[in-house]
């Protein structure tokens, strides 16, 4: 069933500099959840940020609608987080739903009906709305229009219902998955990228703050080394360090503390967890370092194929441990440094000239 929520902004919110390191816990304005409330409240994605303030602005100057939004980038990096900030700052309702619950024409249209003028629908994972229901909603976005067809054959006929105007934004992890005319019906299009390091330390300091857990410097640099570039993972990492503090070490997240934590994950220096390393080394020790094909690599570790490529070689392949050629994944030497391994020494082998 699709969630709904409504969010009222209020004037009296005081706005926070837009790069803090701490927080008022007895501040009455103090939000105990982690996802930021407001734009200003964001860290990182500064031109994602900048390109929405000066849409939202035009659009209150204009008393209009915001233009229809699609959000596109890796999971993790704060899709739905912007997405429900927006009608927070605009001070209109948002309504939630994701693509995979749109299966008919009939699953959108409470949705619509129900949104008021320039209020928010927001459609996470939209490249997996159904066909029927991408071309059901192609004169809602454009012309905020509803078709409905009553009966069949000869005693068939469309009713025309206007609708107040108001903004779709769409999230994705998969672009290219969306067709050309849906793609093309929104005005506004931004990508989210990866985070830097002092971006996710930051983001990890302010969560602590918001978790009530006290932690130094030393240890948030160290979450944020490990984050993969993802403040979702920066968030798990650090929910799980809060846990073996409390257990182990009265609360206080230090630097040996989150290391120890950490070791216990088996998330190694570079953010790689047990899976990621077992992709390596299976790699070298069967394959001795490729190439081999994706699906023979999946069946060697039991792992099914779309998630090998979903969720283990995307960070592989960023962090150059890994190449993807037309004859299959090749270890590199970055990636034989990080796990130890060399490649066994064999006669006529034609990739150890070509790598190293």
């Amino acid at each position: 069933m699709a969630r709904e929520k409504t969010f009222q902004s209020s004037d009296d919110d005081d706005e926070p500099a837009p790069f803090r390191s701490s927080f008022d816990l007895n501040d009455s304005t103090f939000d105990d959840t982690l996802r930021p409330q407001r734009l200003c409240d964001v860290v990182g994605q500064r031109k994602v940020v900048d390109r929405l303030q000066i849409m939202i602005d035009a659009a209150r100057m204009r008393s209009e609608p915001l233009g229809h939004l699609l959000l596109d980038g890796p999971p993790g990096l704060g899709k739905t987080t912007f997405a429900t900030v927006l009608p927070r700052e605009l001070g209109t309702e948002c309504l939630i739903t994701s693509g995979p619950l749109l299966s008919a024409p009939k699953d959108l249209l409470p949705h619509i009906t129900n949104a008021g003028k320039g209020s928010v629908l927001f459609i996470d994972e939209i490249h997996r709305m159904s066909p029927a229901v991408e071309e059901f909603i192609y004169p809602v976005m454009e012309d905020f229009r509803v078709d409905i067809t009553l009966g069949d054959g000869m005693n068939a006929r469309t009713i025309n219902m206007q609708i107040e105007p108001f903004t779709v934004i769409g999230a994705t992890t998969r672009s290219g998955m969306l067709t050309a005319p849906l793609r093309d019906r929104f005005v506004n299009r931004l990508h989210l990228d990866y985070y830097e390091l002092d971006e996710l330390a930051e983001i990890i300091r302010r969560n602590a703050a918001k978790m009530k857990v006290q932690i130094d410097e030393d240890a948030a640099n160290e979450l944020a080394i490990r984050a993969r570039g993802t403040p979702r993972i920066a968030n798990n990492l650090l929910s799980w360090v809060r846990d073996f503090a409390t257990v182990k070490a009265q609360g206080v997240i230090t630097k040996q503390v989150a290391e120890d934590a950490l070791a216990m994950q088996e998330v190694d220096r570079l953010g790689l967890e047990g899976p990621d390393r077992k992709y390596l080394e299976t790699l070298v020790r069967i394959f001795a370092g490729g190439p081999a094909g994706v699906q023979a690599i999946g069946h060697s570790i039991n792992v099914p194929i779309d998630t090998l490529e979903d969720e283990i070689e995307p960070f592989l392949l960023r962090h150059g441990l890994i190449q993807r050629t037309p004859r299959g994944r090749i270890i590199t030497a970055i990636g034989l440094e990080h796990i130890g391994m060399s490649l066994p020494r064999q006669s006529g082998d034609a990739t150890s000239g070509t790598l190293f």
